[in-house]
């Protein structure tokens, strides 16, 4: 394979049809489909099915379209970066932020980008933390701020901070300052599904305290999760910094949880495995130097340097 017949076949499986692709390849459709042909011949498998809806990959196509995307985005990245040896670092760097952390930390990115790189574009995504986590299993982001170390050995993490969960409740209650978590057995509480990623750690502090939390409530939105809360739904487990300006107005009230305290880490998340391109290397350190600083200065709220 050669890397003509990877940009055919990956605009072929975008597009989802052999015609769409000819029109934007400026490419004969018999032609392309000979390409398709002969790649399948070469390599002793379908990679395309055909249907009245156009083609899809096979399982070979999906693992083809995978590599071939890797492949083409890194020989793109190793021109731009040849071509800008001696200049400053250019070039586009795909993020990928939950929305809680994206809050915080993509406007002083950008600025701080603006200033110090103004040859390199971001590419900000927010998504749920298990979604950006495939995305940079799979090569479409090239960094990420995640709560969890990921499970892909060929993911580098960085701890750069530890933020502290609280206990929320309404402005209408007398919460005690500090609370021993074993104290909300039979609370039932406003919580994030199963499937998020504070739902897991809640979950296994409270097993580890030899109970599992009674749900009033379940809602994949922090913004909901402080209205539930603040109309009585019951308290809830959150990071502080979330609610930090409900508490200053007085529009909620939090606990802090009894030592040891209960604690979330974020993570600087990149490939390994690689060569790293200038202009992605450069804004994996900006990032850095952004988060520990809002950590230092207090800007990211009750957040506080890795224990370990």
């Amino acid at each position: 394979m050669d890397i003509r017949q990877l940009r055919y076949f990956l605009e072929i499986a975008e597009q989802g049809s052999l015609t769409k692709a000819a029109e934007r390849l400026h490419v004969a459709q018999p032609a392309l489909s000979l390409h398709v042909k002969n790649m399948e011949e070469q390599l002793g498998t379908q990679l395309l099915t055909r249907g009245r809806a156009g083609v899809r990959p096979t399982e070979a196509g999906d693992l083809l379209v995978e590599r071939a995307r890797r492949i083409l985005d890194d020989l793109a990245r190793t021109e731009d970066d040849i071509r800008n040896l001696d200049g400053d670092p250019a070039g586009i760097v795909r993020l990928g932020f939950p929305g809680t952390i994206s809050a915080m930390v993509s406007l002083p990115l950008i600025l701080a980008a603006r200033q110090r790189y103004p040859r390199i574009t971001l590419n900000i995504t927010e998504a749920m933390s298990g979604v950006i986590g495939e995305w940079l299993s799979e090569g479409k982001i090239d960094l990420a701020v995640l709560y969890s170390r990921s499970r892909d050995p060929q993911i580098l993490s960085d701890l750069l901070l530890e933020e502290e969960l609280v206990v929320v409740w309404p402005a209408g209650s007398s919460p005690p300052e500090t609370l021993d978590l074993a104290k909300l057995e039979e609370e039932p509480m406003v919580l994030p599904s199963g499937a998020h990623g504070l739902r897991v750690l809640i979950d296994q502090t409270c097993q580890g305290l030899g109970f599992a939390p009674k749900i009033a409530m379940e809602i994949d939105s922090f913004n909901n999760i402080k209205r539930l809360v603040a109309a009585g739904f019951g308290p809830s487990i959150l990071p502080l910094y979330s609610v930090a300006e409900e508490v200053a107005s007085g529009a909620l009230k939090v606990s802090h949880i009894a030592s040891p305290g209960l604690w979330r880490g974020a993570h600087l998340m990149s490939r390994g495995g690689r060569p790293v391109p200038r202009a992605q290397a450069a804004v994996r350190d900006l990032l850095r130097e952004v988060i520990i600083d809002l950590r230092d200065k207090g800007a990211w709220a009750a957040a506080r340097v890795p224990s370990s």
